[in-house]
């Protein structure tokens, strides 16, 4: 089931799909001299929106927990790419250990993990999942909504190696995004693989970082293609002294704020672009749709309301919001059954796997869609008959749409790699 592509009718975005199509050799050969030089992250989740003026990333999430809403014809481009990720780290690998994420019962993150393990499993690998919630002191049964179970069993470390009663894996799976921090009983694994890395955790990562990475891939491939890099990419700012519950701060926050949207509304005069610019205010670290409100007049800063504050104040895992990323709003004009629309693409190691749209029927198109209320739509990227049709007209083709939703996809992957890059605290310094 293809979403109606409300985009189809007018707008750069069929130019730069047109231009993608065209270039398809190219770019997929930039990719993979960029691989032979950089490590992907081993599987990441992008959101991307696509404003029919605009297509750009606003989210890269290296801990991504909707593997359920995959559906079956997606599965052996998972499986095939699970091979390939584990192949290239650990070949002989036999037992895969998954640390999901601590205290969460939510029936849909337990599918997601229940979808993992199938994955992982039909790559050829005994896989467990191993809680480091101290609450989990036994093997625990827990029932899945759509039939099928997921046992959550305590992790055990022992001085060098961590793994469970009777089960010592070679790699370690995290698909907790670590935003309480950094627990002492993941620290100095030097015998397993973990992966992602520990500093690819909230606690060590930064939103700015990645989109000052993204921001450096954008330009390589705007130069590539001939087009102007703001076209797959959303300008930012840093303020990173705000406290909203003492209401300090707010005079970076506000400049910052006023700076970006002068440079939105310049882009948009350029471009001829009647709609109003807005920007999106973020905790710098973080995801799961916390720490986030749209502003579209610097004015409305002055009067934040007491509800607004504490929302603003608090991030994920309950800690306090003092750096913020203030990131361009690229709307989004997909639609699902008249609701607003986002596409969520997921990889493994460098592949396009799969995919969904994030659908909220009560949301805007300036609005963060993360939100209580949303809904999941499988995304048509796998079938067999979908890849990329040259010669349809642009817009006209869902496959060729979401052939270029896969190109921003894994850009967001590849400056997810330079990030890991540039905050490796074990990278080897050779200047």
């Amino acid at each position: 089931m293809v979403p109606h592509l409300t985009t189809a009718l007018t707008g750069p975005t069929n130019e730069l799909e047109q231009r993608v199509l065209d270039s398809m050799p190219a770019i997929e050969r930039w990719f993979r001299l960029e691989w032979m030089e950089h490590t992907p992250p081993f599987y990441c989740s992008v959101d991307v929106r696509n404003a029919g003026f605009k297509l750009a990333p606003v989210d890269t999430n290296l801990y991504p927990g909707g593997w359920n809403n995959l559906t079956p014809e997606m599965l052996p481009l998972a499986v095939q790419s699970a091979m390939a990720a584990i192949e290239k780290i650990c070949p002989e690998a036999k037992n895969l250990l998954v640390i999901p994420e601590n205290n969460n019962r939510n029936s849909f993150y337990l599918s997601n993990l229940a979808q993992l393990k199938r994955i992982f499993h039909m790559a050829g690998l005994n896989v467990r999942i191993g809680s480091i919630d101290p609450d989990i002191k036994s093997p625990k049964t827990i029932e899945l909504p759509g039939g099928g179970t997921v046992v959550l069993e305590p992790v055990i470390r022992t001085k060098r190696r961590l793994g469970l009663k009777d089960f010592d894996p070679c790699t370690i799976l995290l698909n907790n995004d670590l935003s309480s921090g950094i627990p002492g009983i993941l620290e100095d694994i030097h015998e397993q693989y973990l992966l992602p890395p520990l500093h690819a955790g909230w606690s060590v990562r930064r939103k700015s970082n990645h989109f000052k990475s993204y921001e450096e891939v954008s330009k390589r491939f705007g130069k590539l293609l001939g087009i102007d890099p703001w076209l797959i990419n959303p300008m930012f700012n840093v303020c990173g002294e705000v406290d909203f519950s003492a209401n300090e701060g707010m005079e970076c926050l506000t400049t910052n704020v006023d700076a970006l949207l002068a440079k939105v509304r310049k882009k948009y005069k350029e471009y001829g672009i009647s709609e109003k610019p807005f920007v999106v205010v973020k905790a710098d670290n973080g995801t799961s749709g916390m720490g986030i409100m749209t502003v579209r007049d610097v004015k409305d800063l002055a009067h934040l309301s007491d509800k607004t504050r504490l929302k603003m104040d608090t991030g994920q895992a309950g800690g306090h919001v003092h750096q913020v990323i203030i990131q361009e709003g690229v709307m989004t004009a997909e639609r699902m059954n008249d609701a607003v629309a986002e596409p969520v693409v997921y990889m493994m190691d460098r592949y396009v796997v799969g995919g969904f749209y994030r659908v909220h029927a009560e949301r805007g198109i300036d609005e963060n869609l993360n939100a209580p209320g949303s809904q999941y739509v499988p995304l048509a990227f796998a079938e067999s008959t979908r890849l990329p049709q040259p010669g349809e007209k642009p817009g006209a083709s869902a496959p060729n749409r979401f052939y270029m939703y896969g190109v921003i996809g894994r850009l967001a992957m590849l400056a997810a790699s330079y990030e890991l890059e540039a905050t490796d605290p074990e990278a080897e310094d050779y200047d």
